[in-house]
């Protein structure tokens, strides 16, 4: 591997105005490359060498935790499709991979505050990195292979597909062309950057291109994105992005769109799935589709966009000794039609480019029927569905083929249509949940906060038999039966942990604000001094952890409480008042 060190220069970019929180950030005083590392982990420049196969030529990383030479070998592999998927041409396409323990950054509480304020969709993966791949492929005679063959990869812990697919539409074929030092402006713009803070409009310069974007939050309505409007003083802007992250829904499925339910439900389930595809990109564009097609809810078992036999978890996604793994594979190497046909649920893929005929694969096929990758378009699974099939969504979008209907539009349908299935299939837990909280008059400034009530499994079950799904979805079928399956699966346990935790900081939150509106002065002159000490040294821990924890407690209680605590150590003895008040190490 080849390594090299930036230079810092000056690109034109660096002239242009750059919207963003430049004031508040250059407070928290950041420390030179955090910006680059909130957005980037790191830059490759993966080429082919006859005599080592893929190898990393260039490796930018401005923070020494990053990979492990096994790690950089997966890189390298995953970072060009594979020989049999004759990619001529430029190629964009993403895969994921499992990150190395590594010591926390000095970007730790940002983090903290971008995932309290990120979509749960778009908060940062703790456990893996993505890998955006802009693979190029053309004849060069005076090559011995007679193929100029390289990629050029960002590693990022962010789930900005679209973004990132845009930014290196605009970097890859400036540096195919001049080189490294494209790439040293192009860091050096991106440091220069804001943070990548939800619900701002961010406004980013990157050779002498401005892009302007918005960050969606966990507050928007979900199925709406707040469009980024140009305005008179955006007459630097090139690229405005309506979206960072969604993939176009409609032609990812299109050539199965007769399954859309039935994959919905798979995908629902945390179902071990494989997509076999013609090249990464109709590849990963899939599996990032199925990830996506239960939004709001996150889907929270492994998926990786474009898996090979070089992964490090290939022998243990690939073994017949135990069941499949509830996770989503991408794949393009025909060796895993043979590998992988124990699997429960294979969905095969067509060129999506040839998009002129109707999908003609109506019935779901047995197993036993996929051979090789050769097979036809279509989902191969003995799975039977819960819910009965909803035919008006799929006649609303073979109307919409036959009226040549704009792609967008028909993405718009069918992503609004997995939307209020999943609404209506999480709402009546929404429900349940919320009622397992503890009314707030039992809340006691002077006790603990009370405990949350136990998820019964059963009563969950009686509660759907008039505020079940059939308020707000006209579908028919076993929704009992798929609600029982889901209580089992990875998705409903991460969720319910999530709901869980959120519950609690809001009773830890309530009971805070019950001790903030107490008398302190009163509740001392009753209690000894020893335990007017230790009140306060509890008071005080409470505080730090709400602080740490950021606890949602109304405007002014923090304050309040604080002054409250100075006025009760005012009241106690010189020494005891000294020690008090020194500040306590979070």
């Amino acid at each position: 591997f080849s390594f090299f060190l930036l230079d810092i220069r000056i690109s034109p970019a660096e002239e242009m105005p750059v919207d963003g929180p430049r004031e508040e950030e250059s407070e928290q005083l950041f420390l030179p490359w955090d910006r680059f590392s909130a957005w980037l982990h790191c830059i490759c420049v993966v080429g082919f060498d006859l005599e080592l196969g893929q190898a990393v030529e260039v490796f930018l990383n401005y923070f020494p935790i990053f990979h492990s030479i096994f790690q950089k070998t997966s890189i390298c592999y995953l970072s060009f499709p594979d020989s049999n998927s004759g990619c001529l041409g430029d190629t964009q396409f993403c895969f994921r991979f499992r990150q190395a323990a590594s010591r926390r950054s000095s970007l730790g509480c940002f983090w903290d505050h971008f995932d309290r304020d990120a979509p749960v969709c778009l908060k940062k993966d703790l456990g893996h990195f993505y890998g955006y791949v802009y693979f190029r492929q053309v004849r060069d005679k005076s090559l011995k292979r007679g193929y100029f063959q390289k990629s050029l990869v960002l590693i990022s812990k962010l789930p900005y597909v679209t973004f990132f697919h845009s930014l290196l539409k605009l970097i890859a074929p400036e540096y195919f062309e001049k080189q490294e030092p494209c790439l040293e402006a192009a860091c050096n713009d991106i440091d220069r950057w804001p943070m990548p803070c939800p619900g701002k409009i961010l406004t980013l310069p990157i050779m002498g291109v401005v892009m302007k974007l918005r960050i969606p939050t966990c507050s928007d309505k979900p199925g709406t994105s707040q469009l980024v409007q140009t305005t008179m003083s955006d007459s630097l802007v090139s690229i405005v992005l309506p979206t960072i992250h969604e993939v176009d829904l409609f032609r990812c499925f299109y050539p199965v769109f007769f399954h859309i339910q039935m994959l919905w439900e798979l995908v629902l389930l945390g179902e071990a799935i494989v997509v076999m595809a013609p090249s990464p990109a109709e590849s990963s564009d899939t599996v990032l589709a199925l990830v996506s097609c239960i939004a709001p809810l996150r889907y929270c078992s492994d998926f990786r966009p474009y898996f090979t036999i070089h992964d490090s978890e290939f022998k243990e996604y690939t073994t017949r000794t135990q069941a499949p793994p509830s996770v989503i594979l991408g794949v393009t190497n025909p060796f895993f039609a043979k590998t992988l046909q124990h699997w429960p649920h294979i969905i095969r893929i067509g060129d999506m480019k040839q998009t002129e005929e109707m999908a003609k694969q109506m019935k779901v096929k047995k197993l036993k029927n996929l051979k090789t990758l050769d097979s036809k378009p279509g989902v191969y699974s003995a799975y039977k569905t819960f819910l009965n099939k909803d035919e008006d969504i799929i006649k609303q979008l073979q109307k919409g083929v036959q009226q040549k209907r704009p792609s967008a539009a028909q993405n718009a349908i069918l992503r609004r249509y997995f939307l209020e299935l999943t609404q209506s299939f999480i709402i009546p837990l929404e429900r349940y949940v919320a009622s397992l909280m503890p009314l707030q008059k039992s809340i006691c400034p002077w006790k603990s906060p009370p405990q949350l009530k136990h998820f019964v499994q059963e009563e969950f079950m009686k509660t759907l038999e008039k505020a079940g799904p059939q308020l707000t979805s006209r579908l028919k079928g076993d929704w009992i039966g798929l609600y029982r399956q889901f209580l089992k699966s990875p998705n409903f346990d991460s969720w319910f942990r999530s709901r869980r935790k959120e519950m609690m900081q809001k009773l830890e939150a309530l009971h805070l604000e019950a001790l903030c509106d107490e008398d302190l002065q009163l509740r001392i002159q009753k209690h000894t001094e020893v335990e007017t000490v230790d009140l306060v040294l509890k008071l005080k821990d409470k505080l730090m952890q709400a602080q740490r924890e950021q606890l949602p407690v109304r405007a002014g209680t923090m304050t309040k409480l604080q002054a409250h605590i100075e006025s009760v150590i005012l009241s106690l003895p010189d020494d005891l008042q000294g020690i008090l008040q020194k500040p306590a190490t979070p």
